[in-house]
């Protein structure tokens, strides 16, 4: 095991408490601080894919979560009318390893806030300056206080300011889409499945969550821009008016502007993940396209993976360099992938959805595959 005697984990969503947690368990010191003033997750929902239950299994969280969720069996790919172009069975594609589970964020992060119970965890808090020694980090924080710690991990997002102070100054890359994020109390026609409903360049997805809801994400192409408030729910039914009936029924069970989240869906990738005593974990170090649905898991295997290399080398060095060369081309598979899945969305209708009637369970039974085993 490597011996530090205190980690700090910048930031507090998904990559983060699932560290704290895993660390914890471990027996590590951990402190974990979070910017914000409160415990919040923004976007909607999440479906967790059985790889990020498996982690949480490991942690002892997966229970807790399936609890809040709803179990997903299987993924659609639909025309903008919601006749089904291609179906995966979800069951047969992940087989043992677990179940797929959508919930709420909200509901995702209460269970991962619960996991840290024990750990210093300090809300209203960023990180200002850091300084690396040969076996130290020294931290200045917001509040005026300052600290040192044997390593520091960056879990705090694409907009990573870990990253920005220790590794790169890299901007996040826009991918050329908007998303829009919701949820409604309601299930439109009783939906199990999750689901993509495709159009000209846009789609609108619908996954069931816990307590009879339901997640919607709209993805729409064009420039990069700031949607205000103000309006947000008569745009969005605006642009997906042509859309069959679920999406319809979803889009008339939101009443205010205020339930839908919207901003731009951006990507990093970086060579370099750690140096000295400061590493980078989930979005932080390789934000990506959401067609794939991964950015969740991948952060939660980071997180483990990183505490498993801790646990079993002798020093920071090589666990930081296992941690890598262990996540790498997974994360780089994904990456790729989910890119191949979004220009395929910017095909022309007819083609697309040819391709997809054709081969889709395929390709998509193809594009999971290397994830089904352990990472």
């Amino acid at each position: 095991m490597v011996e530090v005697e205190t980690v700090l984990i910048v930031g507090g969503g998904i990559a983060g408490l699932t560290l704290g947690r895993a660390l914890h368990r471990q027996g590590f010191a951990v402190e974990l601080i979070e910017r914000s003033t409160a415990w919040r997750a923004e976007g909607g929902g999440i479906m967790v894919h059985a790889n990020g239950m498996r982690m949480l299994r490991a942690i002892g969280l997966d229970a807790a979560v399936e609890r809040a969720g709803a179990r997903v069996r299987r993924w659609n790919f639909c025309d903008d009318a919601g006749e089904i172009l291609s179906e995966s069975d979800l069951e047969a594609v992940w087989g043992d390893v677990g179940p797929c589970i959508g919930i709420e964020r909200t509901r995702l992060q209460e269970t991962l806030v619960a996991g840290v119970e024990g750990i210093p965890c300090r809300l209203g808090t960023s990180i200002r300056s850091l300084t690396q020694h040969d076996d130290r980090v020294s931290v200045d924080f917001s509040n005026g206080s300052s600290g040192t710690f044997d390593l520091v991990v960056g879990a705090d997002g694409i907009l990573s300011t870990v990253r920005s102070l220790a590794l790169s100054p890299a901007a996040p890359i826009y991918t050329g889409a908007m998303a829009w994020r919701s949820v409604v109390p309601i299930r439109p026609h009783g939906l199990t499945s999750l689901q993509f409903v495709l159009g000209e360049g846009c789609f609108f997805g619908l996954c069931p969550v816990g307590d009879g809801h339901t997640y919607g994400f709209g993805n729409i192409t064009g420039p990069r821009a700031h949607e205000p408030i103000e309006g947000r729910l008569d745009r969005l039914r605006r642009h997906f008016a042509g859309f069959g009936g679920i999406v319809q029924d979803y889009l008339a069970a939101l009443t205010s502007d205020e339930q839908i989240h919207c901003g731009p869906v951006d990507w990093i990738a970086l060579e370099q993940w750690h140096r000295g005593r400061v590493v980078l974990i989930g979005d932080a170090a390789h934000a990506s396209s959401p067609m794939m649905g991964q950015g969740g898991c991948l952060a939660m295997e980071d997180a483990c993976m990183l505490a498993e290399s801790l646990r079993s080398n002798t020093t920071v060095t090589e666990a930081l360099e296992s941690y890598v060369a262990r996540r790498w081309p997974r994360v780089n598979w994904v990456q790729q992938e989910s890119e191949a899945v979004a220009r395929s969305f910017l095909l022309p209708p007819a083609v697309r959805n040819d391709a997809l009637r054709q081969h889709g369970d395929e390709m998509f039974q193809r594009r999971f595959a290397p994830l089904v085993a352990a990472p």
